[in-house]
């Protein structure tokens, strides 16, 4: 496969490959591109998508025709999904898509973008009717019961070597994290995920036992709030996930507010360095997650790192001290160790931790 150099890309194939990647509600990702050409490996006209769906991703091939830019590209879905026909699902939806197929204009750079949100959307559909169509009781009794909530997706996994079973993903806290931030830097609105999966078929248990559940966030979220510190509420016999989730969203909603309340106190702190370190050489002002300071003790200078913790002040910042004039073999500034051991006390003032560390 050859490099995926923008030399290498057809102009009218990277002007939609680049609008999809930055114009996509979700992150979307290019696994690996090749050639159409067995003789030769450019130019790049085909690529394997990674597209996210239900708290994972699918793999979407999209060939593209170098030689003849009018045809619209070829989409291959994964050999699990063979009988996803998105243009026979629902004949009264599939006009957009066919316009957009049968009128093709590869010198427009949204039409990639188009076909794929197309797509994704019929899938969400598909998904959700293999669901339905399962022969389980409960599952359907679950389904009823959350239909109405906006953003659930589902997933109907089997296969030879374990048994069937449906995955949900269910969007929990009905607010704007970002706007919650100041100043915050994230391009994608950040969410919080139950991901619920349960058993198919287990006809023969008396009381159905509790599924399988576990908190997932966008990645960019752990600067704030890490769902590994959230101890999800226990499943009781009997309970259904529309009984579930509204205590699950206030204990979380909670635990979001501390969590935003939290940035305040460590700039607090910061600032309380600021009188015995002197002024930041460097701080995070967004999360106010880490800062650097130059210290000295005679001729010796250094630079002082913190790692503050989101569970500040209950956790203690790490510090780390740099060398600004020694340096090892591969001529590398000396670090010390990470050090966390220090006396510490959660109940301090912001000047008397500063002093302590200082």
């Amino acid at each position: 496969m050859a490099a995926a150099g923008p030399e290498n890309v057809p102009p009218f194939i990277a002007a939609q490959l680049s609008h999809l990647l930055s114009h996509f509600g979700l992150t979307v990702k290019v696994e690996q591109m090749w050639s159409s050409d067995k003789y030769n490996s450019t130019p790049l006209d085909r690529f394997t998508l990674l597209i996210p769906y239900c708290l994972d991703f699918i793999k979407w091939d999209v060939i593209y025709d170098a030689e003849s830019p009018n045809t619209a590209p070829d989409v291959i879905f994964s050999p699990e999904d063979d009988d996803f026909h998105p243009f026979h699902m629902f004949p009264s939806s599939s006009e957009p898509a066919n316009n957009c197929l049968s009128d093709w204009n590869y010198k427009d750079p949204t039409r990639l973008l188009t076909l794929i949100q197309y797509l994704r959307d019929q899938y969400v559909l598909y998904q959700r009717k293999r669901v339905g169509e399962v022969d389980d009781d409960r599952l359907t009794f679950e389904i009823s019961t959350i239909l109405s909530r906006e953003g659930i997706e589902m997933h109907m996994s089997s296969g030879a070597e374990k048994s069937e079973e449906v995955k949900f993903a269910v969007p929990l806290l009905d607010m704007n994290i970002n706007k919650m931030v100041a100043c915050c830097p994230w391009r994608y609105s950040q969410r919080i995920y139950l991901q619920v999966v349960y058993p198919v078929g287990r006809k023969y248990m008396s009381v159905p036992s509790a599924p399988r559940l576990k908190l997932v966030s966008s990645p960019e979220l752990k600067a704030v709030f890490s769902i590994d510190d959230v101890k999800l509420p226990p499943w009781l016999d009997g309970m259904c996930l529309a009984e579930y989730l509204p205590n699950l969203e206030e204990y979380l909603g909670k635990q979001v507010l501390e969590a935003v309340s939290l940035i305040e106190v460590r700039r607090h702190f910061i600032e309380a360095l600021s009188s015995p370190l002197g002024r930041p050489v460097e701080a995070d002002a967004v999360f106010c997650r880490k800062a650097t300071f130059l210290a000295a003790s005679g001729v010796f200078s250094f630079l002082v790192h913190l790692l503050i913790p989101t569970q500040f002040p209950k956790q203690q910042p790490a510090i780390m001290l740099q060398s600004s004039q020694h340096f090892n073999s591969q001529m590398a500034p000396m670090k010390s160790r990470v050090m966390s051991d220090y006396p510490w006390s959660p109940r301090w003032e912001p000047s008397m931790m500063a002093e302590r560390i200082w």
